[in-house]
């Protein structure tokens, strides 16, 4: 269900450069504070009510972005035993810029001993005429725990996509626990052909790290023809889908979640 491509860095071009800071900590009371939340640019970040000790974050686009030639970069810290929730207000959409240089966006997520985060933002669109090469890094700590949700919807209506290359590396008590990488578009050989998308145009895995999978561990299940719930080497199971569309896509995904008895 996926096309490799080698991971090399694309050329730089003139464009925006902007980031985005997100830090929570325990505040002792129960809860979990935000001593940092900071964007510019695309990001601006807001807190949202929510129950009980998690803190929720949610990322409104500012402007479009990110447009070819573009360099974007978010990281989440989140500390010793606070429990984030993170989304976002709508899908983000890669664009073609005026350079016609690639752009990056980078994500690097930290979770500490205890911790909790469930990232689960809206999926990214690959639009005709853009390139993006998007890296996701994340670091966790023996005992904290992840919910990770990652959805590309290959071009909007009616259009073929732009040229999307998007790695994910996860990392539990330093070792390696999951490292994936998809390529899809113009110049990538295979990816719409049977053995990666098959025609479909959505694609997406959500990854589930609890240490209580060290001791019941997840079972691997089909959800259907082109969907699976797979055990990893390690207190962690990821869904894995095509689909048609996002809505189908995401109701996969979380059918798969349903499935891992994640209470939180």
């Amino acid at each position: 269900m996926t096309a490799l491509a080698a991971a090399t860095a694309p050329p730089q071009g003139a464009g925006l450069r902007a980031s985005a800071r997100i830090v929570a900590v325990a505040d002792g009371r129960g809860g979990t504070a935000l001593p940092v939340l900071d964007g510019g640019g695309p990001f601006a970040l807001r807190r949202l009510r929510s129950p009980g000790a998690e803190a929720r974050v949610c990322l409104v686009g500012a402007m479009s972005a990110p447009l070819g030639g573009d360099a974007l970069t978010l990281s989440a810290e989140v500390e010793d035993g606070a429990v984030v929730h993170f989304s976002t207000t709508a899908a983000t959409i890669a664009l073609p810029g005026r350079t016609g240089a690639p752009a990056t966006y980078d994500v690097r997520i930290r979770v500490g001993e205890g911790a909790e985060l469930r990232w689960l933002p809206e999926p990214l669109i690959s639009a005709r005429g853009g390139e993006l090469w998007m890296t996701t890094r994340i670091e966790l700590a023996p005992t904290a725990r992840l919910v990770f949700r990652e959805e590309q919807i290959l071009g909007r209506a009616g259009e073929r996509p732009g040229r999307l290359t998007a790695r994910l590396t996860v990392r539990r008590g330093g070792r390696p626990l999951y490292d994936q990488e998809l390529s899809y578009g113009p110049g990538v050989p295979g990816w719409d052909g049977g053995a990666v998308l098959g025609g479909h145009r959505a694609a997406g895995q959500l990854l589930v790290v609890d240490p209580a999978f060290g001791t019941a561990p997840v079972a691997p299940r089909v959800l259907g023809p082109a969907a699976v719930v797979a055990p990893l080497a390690g207190p962690a199971a990821v869904v894995s889908a095509v689909a048609p569309d996002g809505l189908q896509l995401r109701t996969l995904l979380e059918t798969g979640l349903l499935g891992m008895d994640v209470g939180r």
